[in-house]
């Protein structure tokens, strides 16, 4: 009996990891700015074509410094960002590689083309 339940639960914990895996976590953002990104918009690289605010999908609509916030509706490629802070500065970072299931960070160094 004790074999037949062992048997059970390695089967049971085997599907849930496949499950898992054939999920995927996304593709996610890490902030590693020094600041709270209060606005996170994607272009396709070079085309100045921004998309809505995506740091609104994350619950306190801002991504705090080692943070990662789920980015949803984007599909693998090269874009540039235009990120916000809640002093109203805005920067550029250009030509970041998303891949899909994959994490890409912004740190401090990336920063371009600082208003304010």
């Amino acid at each position: 009996m004790r074999w037949i339940l062992a048997l059970v639960v390695l089967l049971l914990a085997g599907a849930d990891e496949l499950a898992a895996q054939s999920k995927g976590k996304g593709i996610r953002l890490w902030n590693l700015t020094t600041s709270t990104i209060s606005g996170f918009q994607l272009s396709p690289a070079g085309k100045d074509a921004w998309g809505p605010n995506l740091t609104l999908n994350d619950k306190d609509k801002e991504v705090d410094h080692d943070e990662r916030l789920r980015i949803t509706g984007v599909e693998p490629g090269r874009y540039d960002a235009k990120v916000s802070y809640p002093d109203a500065r805005q920067c550029l970072v250009r030509d970041i590689e998303i891949k899909a299931d994959a994490v890409f960070s912004i740190a401090d160094k990336d920063l371009k083309d600082c208003n304010k």
